[in-house]
């Protein structure tokens, strides 16, 4: 296994590319339990036959658990979407057209999103009121069992040489209420583009699957509080003015 080239840093992690492979290396004091899962996962998707780069071996690396898969040749859609500013109404067409394909299917092994939120909020610097709030409409939505990515984002689409386009990382993913991750995903246009993108987002996602804006909305407290135990302080503090926000219109 050749560790020479670096493809990205992350706080708990390393990515490399050794030929045709991609090796996601882990810190040392990363929970086994939970390179398991991500490795399940991504397995379990594999299985509904989606494009995303296929598992090839969990092993270890001087003590440091790695998954192995696929490398995909290309660039991501966020890099081509700044490369080609012009055509940004086209990319975000097709990363929405994208999100609707992955929430089509169904992945019934998957860990139930309502039961990973519960978990989350009930870790957020939120106060008591709140997370009682925040609990008790999580339990009032609609139960569905949509495949659900978790973290879908412009830098986990990957378009190859030859014009497809793979997602990755499936870490976070679950079965639940698709308009959980349409609510996560508009988070993500907030802090990474502005509200002008974020909007545009959501108004486009709304038409193409005929879903009511208010719908997603009413997601948006709860996908914030149960996103604020992670992440840098400057998105923690982001995620919890939305928390907080218990009516947003």
């Amino acid at each position: 296994m050749n560790l020479d080239k670096v493809i990205a840093v992350r706080n708990t992690k390393t990515i490399y590319r050794d030929g045709d492979k991609c090796i996601k290396l882990f810190n040392e004091d990363y929970s086994k339990a939970d390179v398991l899962n991500e490795a399940l996962n991504q397995a379990r998707v594999e299985e509904t036959g989606l494009n995303i780069p296929k598992i090839i071996e969990v092993t270890t690396v001087d003590g440091k658990w790695a998954i192995v898969s696929e490398f995909i040749k290309g660039k991501t859609l966020s890099q081509i979407m700044k490369e080609n500013p012009a055509d940004k109404d086209k990319y975000l067409d097709m990363f929405v057209d994208l999100q609707i394909m992955v929430q089509s299917k169904t992945c019934p092994m998957l860990n139930k999103l309502k039961d990973k939120m519960n978990r989350k909020i009930a870790q957020a610097e939120i106060d008591a009121t709140t997370r009682y709030d925040l609990h008790t409409r999580l339990e009032g939505m609609p139960k569905h069992n949509k495949l659900c990515h978790g973290d879908f984002w412009v830098s986990n689409i990957i378009i190859s040489d030859d014009n497809v386009p793979y997602i990755i990382d499936w870490s976070h993913a679950t079965q639940g209420n698709a308009s959980a991750d349409v609510a996560r995903t508009y988070l993500l246009f907030c802090l990474n583009n502005g509200e002008d993108d974020a909007k545009k987002y959501l108004d486009l996602f709304c038409k193409k699957s005929n879903t009511a804006k208010q719908y997603v909305q009413k997601w948006m407290p709860i996908v914030a509080a149960s996103q604020s135990v992670k992440g840098n302080e400057k998105e923690r503090e982001f995620l919890l003015s939305w928390a907080n926000v218990v009516d947003y219109e």
